[in-house]
């Protein structure tokens, strides 16, 4: 292994490495550093998690010099704000100890923090296509004393279309430029992009030669699992023995957070990072993710290259990519910084043709996938998951609707003191209207007294006064007694009916 110090790299800039736990330099840190400090142009084709941020970074750094002016000297173009990110904390470790201001220029956030930084100097722009158009346009950014410019995963820009905003940013560069461009895979319209906008690059491939299209120390494990099993499954691969920080990749942002919302069910600390959350939410999810506060992040291919966690000891891809390049850089998320990680993927029915495809373009040997089942005894054999392992780790608590039943007797003061909005008031206005008929009820009930003595013949007669009614609801008369024309002429004629009518 070289250090960074035999390869020329300033004091100031390994003793931040160094800080950071990190002397020995990768095999494309070792072919692009010497390359790119005196200004060779460079193209840097290696795999996903080699270290290829440090390699186009110290030489962008230590290029700008200890002390650079104010203004926009160097542009680093990545093609998702997750990789923005990552790229723009690798850098400004690198300027810890230099004057040296990074800024981080991209979408979903407030345009003023990064319109102060811009204006405040900062020297180095970390950005995405579409924020740094949109700045320049506005006459915010300021390109034309970018002499140091670098594309990282331009294969990804051309998977999103970016490869037009890269061709107008490069209109508003200055013609004498070092520039670096940096991917995995190298296609044909980004080998022509280099063409056209580098001045003699040097093609630098940092494979082993004995390696295969796959990184060496990643295990790939391939199953073809039923839709209704795969959160089963997964629940108890996350319980197996040394498992760490867990990605799982979903197809959809629908299926993203459906599984986070399962998996938390379960008991499992997950986050979730897709299109549908805010890009602060996002950020939040991420440094959660990476502080060790939740050990499961669920991804859409969007943060396949933004996370750079160098503990990540499994990559689950929950539904298939669509081609081998996606899974490069899915699984590309583990076994980063020279350590060992597993790649778990399971492939439905329906799309095994798309496996064909990958297994024969990576050259796996498995044209087809094992049926797997959460029982089955080699899912646990080679997960090194404990015999016995259930799908649950907890039981969430599950809130229940507590429904208060009012007593009986509380119910009978409520409808006597007319608390109750309901068929109490109902029962209330009867009564009073009743007893607003009846005055001559009260008069009638002193005629009814003696039935309590039992003179059923003194009771009939009060029943028959006038307007002392039965109220028990029979025959044709109302609650008062009377029929219901008669009382309702009664009611019109007012205080001139001196005479009851007949009953």
């Amino acid at each position: 292994m070289t250090t960074f110090v035999e390869l020329g790299v300033d004091q100031d800039i390994v003793d931040a490495l160094a800080a950071r736990g990190i002397v020995d330099a990768f095999p494309i840190q070792e072919q692009t550093i010497p390359l790119g400090l005196p200004g060779q142009d460079i193209i840097g084709q290696a795999k996903t998690g080699t270290g290829k941020t440090f390699g186009f970074g110290i030489p962008v750094v230590q290029r700008l010099g200890l002390d650079p002016a104010p203004g926009v000297k160097a542009l680093i173009v990545v093609p998702t704000r997750e990789l923005a990110v990552q790229v723009y904390e690798d850098m400004d470790m690198l300027t810890s100890n230099r004057s040296t201001s990074v800024v981080a220029i991209y979408g979903g956030k407030a345009y003023e923090g990064q319109i102060d930084q811009l204006k405040a100097g900062a020297q180095i722009v970390v950005g995405t296509p579409g924020r740094l158009i949109d700045l320049n346009n506005q006459r915010l950014l300021d390109l034309s004393n970018a002499a140091e410019v670098v594309l990282d995963e331009a294969d990804k820009m051309l998977d999103l279309g970016f490869l037009p905003d890269i061709e107008k940013i490069f209109q508003k560069l200055p013609a004498v430029r070092h520039t670096q461009l940096f991917s995995a895979t190298m296609p044909g319209p980004i080998v022509a992009l280099a063409r056209r906008f580098m001045s003699n690059p040097i093609h630098i491939r940092a494979n082993d030669p004995d390696e295969g299209l796959t990184q060496a120390n990643i295990r790939h494990l391939v199953y073809r699992a039923h839709a209704l099993d795969k959160d089963e499954v997964i629940a108890r691969i996350l319980q197996a023995e040394g498992r760490g920080k867990t990605v799982i990749f979903t197809r959809t942002k629908r299926a993203a957070q459906k599984l986070v919302d399962e998996l938390s069910d379960r008991g499992f600390n997950a986050g979730a990072v897709h299109g549908d959350m805010s890009q602060e939410a996002r950020e939040r999810s991420m440094a959660a993710f990476k502080a060790g506060k939740k050990d499961v992040l669920i991804a859409t291919d969007v943060a396949a290259r933004g996370i750079d966690v160098d503990d990540v000891t499994h990559v689950i891809n929950h539904t298939i990519p669509d081609d081998e390049k996606t899974y490069l850089h899915r699984a590309g998320r583990t076994g980063r910084a020279g350590k060992t990680g597993i790649a778990v993927t399971f492939v439905d029915w329906e799309d095994l043709h798309k496996w064909a495809l990958i297994n024969r373009a990576l050259e796996f040997g498995q044209p087809e996938p094992v049926e797997t089942y959460s029982s089955s005894p080699h899912l646990f054999a080679d997960l090194d998951i404990p015999a016995g392992t259930r799908g649950r780790i907890a039981t969430a608590p599950k809130t229940q609707a507590v429904k208060t039943q009012r007593r009986p007797e509380r119910a009978a003061e409520a409808a006597a003191e007319g608390e109750d909005a309901g068929t109490t008031r109902r029962r209330r206005r009867r009564r009073s209207s009743s007893e607003r008929v009846g005055a001559t009820f009260a008069e009638g009930s002193t005629d009814a007294a003696p039935s309590r003595d039992g003179d059923h013949e003194s009771a009939h007669r009060a029943e028959r006064t006038e307007g002392g009614g039965t109220h028990d609801g029979g025959g044709k008369e109302h609650h008062d007694g009377k029929p219901a024309p008669a009382r309702r002429r009664r009611r019109r004629r007012g205080p001139r009916s001196s005479t009851p009518a007949a009953s």
